[in-house]
Order: C-alpha cells, then structure tokens, then sequence
C-alpha cells in the first residue's frame, strides 16, 4: 500500500516527449507530485490510479486516444478530475459529445499558468 503524498499527484500522458517532460517540470515548479506516461496504455497498466489527484492527457495518440483513457479511468474512478490537451483543435469538432463533457481542454500552445489555474481548481473541487 502506498502512503499518501503530501502534494497532490498529478499523471500526465502524451506520446510527445517534448510536451511531457515540460508539463512535468512545470507541474513540478507548481510543487505537485508528477507521473508522467507516454501513452494510456502505460498509465492504465501501472499501480499509480490509486494516488492520482489529477490527470492530465492529449487527446491524440496512437492505440487509445485522450478521450477513450478518460472514459476508462472514470468508469474505475468516477470523481477523479481530468484535463485533455490538443495540439489539433479540429479534434474537438470530430467528437463533440465527448469534447462538451469535458470543460477543461486546452489547445496547444497554452499558458502555463492557465493550466496550472485548471489544476488547481479540479483538484480543489473534487476534495470539497
């Protein structure tokens, strides 16, 4: 069993190393605990869901996209907030049902510190 962290934990996924590794050292400055994944496959098959505060994931990746992780990880942890980024906007107009249910989707590029707002926020709303 893992002892809970004293910040609050914070996955990123995205299959662009680039885009992980800044997230990471921006969440970090932030001072969150971070997890970073290069893809859903490997967040899902890790022990880390648990003692996640917050995931944050693109939208589009290879084998299993931002959208189908999300689902996946609300069906096994349903208050658990989320955050999707894009770097392709048009996405959202491929799948607007899925787009709407998710309020916080970020295009890149995006402001550091409105990502870390978001963060901030969901975490706060799902601990109330």
């Amino acid at each position: 069993m893992h002892e809970p962290s004293p910040r609050p934990v914070v996955a990123v996924v995205d299959d662009d190393e680039s885009i992980l590794w800044s997230l990471g050292s921006l969440l970090e400055s932030a001072d969150y605990d971070v997890l970073l994944f290069v893809s859903a496959c490997a967040l899902l098959e890790s022990d880390c869901l648990g003692r996640i505060d917050c995931v944050i994931s693109d939208i589009d990746m290879p084998r299993m996209d931002g959208f189908e992780l999300l689902r996946i990880v609300r069906a096994m942890h349903p208050t658990l907030p989320a955050l999707l980024i894009t770097g392709y906007p048009d996405t959202l107009k491929r799948v607007p049902a899925a787009a709407e249910a998710w309020t916080n989707v970020f295009t890149k590029p995006f402001h550091g510190a409105a990502l870390l707002t978001a963060v901030e926020d969901a975490i706060a709303g799902s601990r109330a």
